[in-house]
């Protein structure tokens, strides 16, 4: 991903290094991110509102502005690659237009305009604002790079913990055009100041190429496992985040009860991030750790989730399901250092298969949930179909678990 350097240039930059911290690049992205990570406060919101009431492309608008971002990896990143010397650039732009996405949103009255704003133009600016500080990410880190994504992933979930709580105040006292002005003016004052500390480790080129990419990867047996097992998590992932405030709403409790349920899901995310972060950068064997991750989410689903109807329960599974489902993304750079020299194809198509999951996950959810609601039954009835799908897909998505031997077949191939 780096330039060839000379020695004495690789030993200034590792000099500069020692002196400058990269914790801007760790925090940078958690002040945009945990916004769409708490869309579920607002979906519940949407739904009770006279003019919106009924429209079920609501949860378009929070799947939009968190699959443009995985849908966009692909092309961004050769692009992030070509021109490095533009990265900060392209991260002051990026953050620009999130903001004014917030703002325009909040003078728009209809659904279709909401997912144009909050949605689709949100996620466009978080896509060119991430992808340069994940460049910038894998320059600084290198040995401790799980673990340092696991940081990076974690500060959404972070700042999610006690956003829901103030976004369910500020929507239930002031309605949602005065809560995204409030969004607007936060995010820009919360991020400006991180834009003068972030810095490259290494020096950028003037003459920087735009390589061709390196796809042998795509004749190995291995990633076409871990696509198919990434693709059906983010398909399943959104599920729980985006409903939970209803469900907890379709059990008699308040606004306040579904976002305490959503900051609980988003702490626990903290925890299975920055944990199986650390995990990947001392456990050899990732396929183990992918098929704990998806695995427990997937029981989870089945015995908690369906089964909840305390909010004991459904906080537990709030719980499990952040620890396990959220930490998916983290294997993303172990996925690409053990198929390809550069990682970074591998994980740019890794983020396209979750956002086209992730993408469908609004329709989809919308057919499901067709069921009339029944306070007794298994996922209080209304729930049932899109608990059964998104534990199937977590299901078949911990049989990622047959790369090992994959694994450990082409491994004794190439030493005979």
């Amino acid at each position: 991903m780096a330039p060839l350097t000379t020695a004495k240039t690789e030993k200034a930059s590792l000099a500069k290094a020692n002196c400058f911290r990269p914790w801007p690049l760790l925090t940078m992205g958690r002040k945009h991110r945990s916004f769409p990570v708490s869309f579920g406060v607002f979906q519940d919101y949407y739904s009770r509102q006279p003019e919106f009431k009924g429209d079920s492309n609501i949860p378009v608008i929070g799947t939009v502005a968190t699959s443009l971002y995985f849908l966009g990896a692909p092309i961004a990143a050769p692009i992030v690659k070509r021109f490095r010397r533009f990265q900060r650039h392209m991260v002051v732009i990026g953050s620009i237009i999130c903001v004014l996405s917030v703002l325009i949103a909040s003078f728009v009255n209809s659904i279709s305009a909401l997912i144009a704003t909050q949605g689709a133009l949100y996620g466009f600016g978080f896509l060119m604002l991430y992808m340069p500080l994940l460049f910038m990410l894998n320059e600084w880190f290198i040995k401790r790079r799980g673990f340092a994504y696991g940081i990076l992933y974690a500060g959404g979930g972070f700042s999610g913990v006690g956003l829901p709580f103030l976004l369910e105040w500020l929507l239930s006292s002031y309605g949602h055009k005065t809560t995204l002005r409030v969004v607007c003016i936060s995010q820009f004052v919360l991020v400006a100041p991180s834009l003068f500390f972030l810095r490259p480790r290494l020096p950028s080129s003037h003459h920087d190429e735009l390589q061709a990419l390196d796809l042998r990867f795509l004749k190995n047996p291995l990633f076409w496992v871990f696509t198919v097992s990434n693709f059906c998590q983010g398909l399943a992932y959104y599920f729980p985040s985006l409903y939970l405030p209803s469900y907890a709403s379709d059990m008699g409790m308040s606004g306040t009860i579904g976002a305490l349920i959503l900051a609980a899901n988003n702490l626990a995310t903290i925890f299975g991030q920055v944990g199986f972060g650390h995990l990947t950068d001392r456990c050899s064997n990732i396929h183990v750790l992918v098929c704990i991750s998806t695995l427990g989410a997937s029981l989870s689903a089945f015995l908690l989730w369906g089964f909840c109807h305390h909010l004991a329960t459904l906080l537990i599974f709030s719980i499990v399901w952040g620890i396990t489902a959220g930490a998916y993304v983290v294997f993303w750079p172990k996925f690409g250092t053990m198929l390809s020299e550069d990682p970074q194809p591998v994980y740019a198509l890794m983020a396209l298969g979750k956002g086209v999951g992730n993408i469908v996950t609004g329709p989809i959810s919308a057919g499901l949930l067709t069921r009339s609601l029944s306070l007794g039954s298994y996922g209080l009835n209304k729930y049932e179909p899109a608990i059964l799908f998104a534990g199937s897909l977590m299901l078949i998505s911990s049989l990622a678990i047959v790369g090992w031997p994959i694994q450990r077949l082409a491994a004794k191939r190439a030493d005979v």
